[in-house]
């Protein structure tokens, strides 16, 4: 199965080749695939589609790597060997006894805390999408790199993956220290702290386990036994004693380092899987993929028998969409009364005007109130005068301003009245218009007649 970052690349690949590509040919294509699916009962997915491509152009299988993700692959490898040399150096280094005085219980769950509210810290910063140290990589995402919302995920996946190495490693140093020395512990603070209030902090602390382990709860008479102070002698009656605090250094260490790095390395895993997943639905090429799958094709041909065109070109209407927003361009169809039932099931479908005698204010309006609702837009236009240059700018203002893969329907009239355009020299410069704008939700489409 592909992974879904890798389905998000190749999804974001194709979508750049069909760029290059006529709507005619992507919706015969996309239409037959559909087709063809729903015949043999076979689910109608990006995946499956993207699979058929594949085998149709012979490029990568699902199975290969895209090689924009090992430098993330090659980041977790790092990470995780340096967290598992550093994870054993910091714990050896910790666990140092030279026999002079005791391992100071304090520091090590001082240590342990600070290595939680880093755990945590990591995850916040993943989920709130904010990134403290990009600037300090010195990389700047290239221009539409569909990774670029994936990042801080990404990111955070590899920082747990070089955290729980280091608690892993720390955690096997602790037992073989353990077992080839023989520690002493014991707890120091230059706060006033009795040894009952102490044996209520670690009674907190070993709360998880207490029951679980008896052993690893450290009795008050452990606690009373094992405080120590800087300048004084401290005898103690019974040395053997003090490596009883082990299987609560263990279990502290266990619990609050190594299974929260666990449980939020594979939430940042499954983090990185629903972002990728979201971020295919939200790309500008998905609606339309979908809406090609749904809904047939009509192509009309020219005369056989007329001379040849400089430039032939297939014409192939789209249905229009059920229901969206109209916009009159230069006032075209704006006095026909019986226009709106032919473009829209709506009843009272929100009617704008832009181009003609509209001021560059009220096209901005325009523009601003027809994105606002998120809907589909059906644009009319007169269809026996050929596409402008001001039309072109106002969908280029359209696409930087509107929702990602918000559908345009563009309908050419006959005349004033709403009457369908079937002259196909009329059709084709259209059609043409249409191909040069390369925007893969801009379609062209008919009114429905009754």
């Amino acid at each position: 199965m592909t992974s879904p970052l890798t389905r998000l690349l190749d999804f974001d690949d194709q979508y750049r080749r069909d760029s290059q590509q006529s709507q005619a040919f992507l919706h015969r294509r996309d239409r037959r695939f559909a087709q063809q699916q729903q015949d043999q009962r076979q689910p109608l997915t990006a995946d499956t589609w993207l699979a058929e491509l594949r085998a149709l152009n012979d490029q990568r299988q699902s199975s290969g790597r895209d090689p924009r993700l090992r430098r993330w692959r090659q980041a977790r490898w790092i990470f995780a060997g340096l967290g598992t040399v550093l994870g054993a150096a910091f714990m050896a280094g910790l666990l140092f006894y030279d026999g002079s005085r005791q391992i100071n219980v304090t520091l090590l769950l001082l240590l342990v805390g600070v290595q939680l509210g880093l755990a945590l810290l990591t995850s916040l910063q993943a989920w709130l999408g904010w990134q403290p140290w990009a600037s300090l990589l010195g990389r700047t995402a290239e221009q539409g790199d569909p990774l670029q919302p994936l990042r801080p995920a990404l990111s955070a996946r590899i920082a747990h993956t070089g955290g729980l190495m280091f608690a892993i490693s720390g955690l096997l140093t602790l037992l073989a220290m353990v077992t080839v020395q023989d520690l002493a512990f014991g707890w120091s603070t230059t706060l006033q702290a009795s040894a009952e209030g102490y044996h209520r902090l670690v009674s907190v602390v070993a709360l998880p386990w207490q029951s679980l382990w008896p052993a690893a709860f450290p009795s008050a008479e452990l606690v009373a036994a094992s405080q120590y102070y800087r300048l004084g002698d401290n005898p103690v009656s019974d040395p053997a004693l003090l490596g009883n605090w082990w299987p609560f250094i263990l279990m502290a260490w266990l619990t609050y380092v190594v299974l929260p790095r666990l449980a939020l390395l594979v939430l940042a895993a499954l983090q990185v899987r629903w972002q990728a997943a979201a971020s295919l639905r939200r790309h500008p090429g998905y609606q339309p993929l979908f809406y090609r799958f749904e809904t047939p094709w009509v192509e009309t041909r020219g005369d056989e028998e007329a001379p040849r065109q400089p430039a032939p070109v297939q014409v192939a209407m789209a249905p229009l969409p059920e229901t969206g927003t109209l916009i009159h361009w230069a006032g075209a169809g704006q006095a026909s009364a019986g226009l709106v039932a032919q473009l829209t099931t709506q009843a009272s479908p929100l009617q704008l005007r832009a181009g003609g005698n509209s001021s560059l204010e009220e096209d901005a309006d325009t523009l601003r109130r027809a994105g606002e609702r998120g809907q589909p837009v059906i644009l009319v236009a007169r269809g026996w005068e050929p596409p402008t240059g001001e039309l072109a700018d106002f969908l280029l203002d359209a696409r930087e301003q509107w929702p990602a893969g918000t559908l345009l329907a563009l309908v050419p009239l006959a005349d004033e009245q709403g009457g369908e355009l079937t002259d196909d020299k009329l059709l084709a410069q259209w059609q043409r218009f249409i191909e040069r704008q390369k925007d893969a939700s801009l379609l062209l489409c008919a009114a429905n007649l009754p």
